[in-house]
């Protein structure tokens, strides 16, 4: 009750730094709409004059918020050893850094390198399962774990329809229900008692070899204790095993956690932490959600084939990366969309006389990539522009998508013939017949005739200058100010002009403009929950043991579920959107549980969070060495009347690790007046509480 009480008090001081309404009305040309914050928001204002360049310390943070998800104790002094500009050059080179570390983790996600056919092989849905029963599909023959599996679900879904073909059964009372379940946890625990007394090497082919109803009821019932030794001892493809084998039938919702689970752990682990926050920024920008049809299974391909690779290249490159993806044209139906005169609407070129059938344009990709990926909703086009652009990208498809096939240019499928779009004709070739030439003309390649025609199309969005600005002005909104200044947006959109759209060039000119550098746009961004959740772990240096635990925070209790916005404008970026008593309760309420050690198993210390402060942070250990030489350290006992007690050391060190300057007047009181009523004299417990009001106070808040 009393953590209840504490983070809502928090929540009371600090949400109306976030419902401030502010007096000048908003721009109605300064942001597309689809991206427009519904109300502005005031965010406490810096004690030192706006337009005051930041110092080289002040930078070296600055560049840490907003390029990584937070800096872990000492990355500002190594940024400062390094200096912040070579340190900003590594990170734009990010296959030069070593990331071994966490790649050893992601080994524990095999699904995040397979094809979207062999991740649906892999973890079948119910379809899949159906067609093995109906004759339809072949059992996987070379691979006995994998044969295991399709047992099982075959098993399943054959208890299944038995069921439904004897309705006229009674169904099972509450007391036979028990029964049976006592008898499969009965069972359980002798398969594990039988598994453990087997070397390591063979327990999953003894499992393999049991009946497929005693593999059932071990996989659903086993001792929590004895699962998680069994599971640290299988191999990576051994868990995926036995996960395979548990629920209902279809077990394709594993692609979606360990997809998810990696996300986490690369934020938090990650040594190429500029590769992983523009993985996230262009995944948002290009949003597609996994729980449409069959994107369960491409949407890991989607952030590692197209997303990725191209995160920090040009901007065209990452265009067509995702045009050309099967998780785009799904989600936005685009393989859905048939040209009105085209020989798979019935019409025969040959035959003047032949009459369509009823397939039509499906727009919706084609709007989506001008709206919201390219010119922006301002940028110029009408909605002819829309229809003729979705009638150019016609016959860009998928191959088998409800089996994992790859992308596919259909030539039934395209529209044929010029085009007149955007003040531009372009023919099936991909000529430009009318219209400025672009000065970067597209690279067709060795590509079939209709499709060129849309390479042409998605090479002039790319260079257009709409483009350019509307790309700018979403970079600077991520990156400096929830309303950029125009100033960087122009420096931003000239270079991208200049560079055919070189995104680390359009990066540099960002960093390197006088508002990225002053105190105007410091501290300014209110974190995302994702980017709180992980600044959170790595400010304290805590490893994530339980990251399915923080994917379920994140969807549930934080309202940001990854891989999982609907809509295609992705996660909005804005403050308006992420601050309000209800969202920093949810925030505060896991501040409060981690650094007490009651968030899903994990491990916390706060003694140590202050001892890696005191090592490596260069202020803390000053305030640290001036305090000590007056009097010993005590953080569980405050010196009564004197404002240098223990604690308000701890407090002084702790804030310049956690937060990497000081906290305001209001959060200090509100800190001291806690720990005041603190009734434990235990200098653990005061550490843990005082981490956990720096990790929930508006200044953690921000980035």
């Amino acid at each position: 009750m009393r953590a209840v009480i504490r983070v809502m008090s928090i929540a009371l001081l600090v949400a109306p730094m976030y419902a401030q309404q502010s007096d000048q009305a908003p721009d109605p040309s300064a942001a597309p709409a689809a991206h427009k914050a519904t109300a502005q928001l005031k965010l406490p204002p810096s004690k030192i004059a706006p337009k005051v360049p930041l110092t080289p310390r002040e930078r070296a943070v600055q560049l840490l918020n907003r390029f990584t998800y937070g800096p872990r104790p000492g990355d500002v002094e190594k940024v400062l050893t390094l200096g912040a500009d070579k340190w900003f050059e590594q990170q734009l080179n990010p296959a030069a850094i070593d990331d071994s570390a966490l790649n050893k983790r992601l080994a524990d996600y095999p699904t995040l390198n397979l094809s979207p056919e062999k991740a649906l092989t892999v973890f079948p849905d119910r379809g899949v399962i159906q067609q093995v029963v109906d004759g339809k599909r072949p059992f996987p023959a070379d691979d006995p774990r994998l044969q295991s599996v399709y047992d099982v679900q075959v098993y399943k879904l054959q208890q299944e329809q038995e069921k439904i073909r004897h309705t006229d059964q009674p169904a099972p009372t509450d007391e036979e229900i028990a029964t049976q379940k006592k008898i499969d946890q009965a069972t359980a625990a002798r398969i594990a008692g039988e598994l453990f007394a087997l070397p390591k090497k063979e327990r999953m082919a003894a499992l393999n070899a049991m009946p497929v109803p005693d593999r059932i009821a071990f996989a659903g019932n086993a001792p929590g204790d004895q699962r998680n030794i069994l599971n640290n001892d299988f191999s990576p493809r051994e868990r995926e095993t036995l996960f395979a084998m548990q629920g209902g039938v279809g077990s394709s919702y594993r692609i979606y956690d360990e997809l998810a689970q990696a996300r986490i752990l690369r934020s938090v682990l990650s040594e190429r932490q500029l590769q992983e926050v523009m993985t996230d920024f262009w995944f948002n920008h290009f949003n597609v959600f996994f729980s449409k049809d069959s994107d369960q299974w491409y949407t890991a391909a989607f952030e590692r084939d197209a997303i990725r690779p191209h995160a920090l290249g040009k901007f065209r490159d990452i265009l067509l990366a995702t045009a050309e993806s099967p998780a785009m044209m799904v989600y936005l139906d685009n393989w859905l969309s048939i040209g009105p005169k085209s020989v798979a609407n019935g019409v025969d070129p040959k035959n003047p006389n032949s009459k369509p059938g009823n397939h039509g344009l499906n727009e919706n990709y084609g709007r989506e990539v001008m709206e919201l990926h390219t010119v922006g909703v301002n940028g110029g086009y009408t909605q002819a522009d829309v229809t003729h652009l979705s009638a150019i990208l016609t016959g860009w498809g998928v191959d088998r998508p409800n089996q994992g096939g790859p992308f596919l240019f259909d030539p039934k499928k395209h529209e044929p013939g010029p085009k007149d779009w955007f003040g531009y004709t372009i023919d099936d070739q991909g000529k430009i017949l009318a219209g400025p030439q672009p000065t970067f003309p597209p690279a067709l390649g060795n590509v079939p005739d209709g499709m060129k025609q849309g390479l042409a199309a998605l090479t002039l969005l790319a260079n257009a200058p709409q483009t350019a600005h509307f790309i700018s002005f979403m970079l600077a909104q991520r990156f400096v100010d929830d309303e950029p200044p125009p100033a960087v947006v122009d420096k931003m959109t000239a270079t991208y002009l200049s560079t055919d759209g070189d995104i680390k060039a359009v990066l540099r000119a960002m960093i390197q403009s006088p508002e990225f550098n002053s105190h105007r746009y410091f501290r300014n961004k209110v974190k995302m929950p994702n980017e709180f959740l992980a600044s959170a772990f790595r400010a304290t240096a805590t490893d994530p043991q339980n990251p399915g635990a923080l994917v379920n925070l994140l969807a549930n209790a934080l309202g940001q579920p990854l891989y999982k916005k609907l809509e295609p404008t992705g996660y909005y970026v804005t403050a308006d959107h992420w601050m309000n008593t209800q969202a920093l309760l949810a925030r505060l309420n896991f501040a409060d549980q981690l650094t007490h050690n009651h968030f899903a198993n994990q491990k916390f210390d706060a003694s140590r969070v202050l001892a890696l402060s005191l090592m490596t942070d260069r202020d803390a250990n000053i305030a640290y060495r001036e305090f000590a030489k007056a009097r010993p350290i005590d953080v569980s006992t405050p010196v009564p009347g004197t404002p240098n007690s223990g604690q308000d050391v701890a407090l002084r060190v702790l804030e310049g690790s956690l937060i990497g300057g000081e906290i305001s007047s209001a959060t200090s009181a509100f800190i001291h007046s806690q720990m005041a009523e603190q009734t434990t004299a235990n200098s653990t417990d005061t550490l843990n509480l005082l981490t956990a009001l720096l990790l929930g106070s508006p200044e953690f808040q921000l980035r």
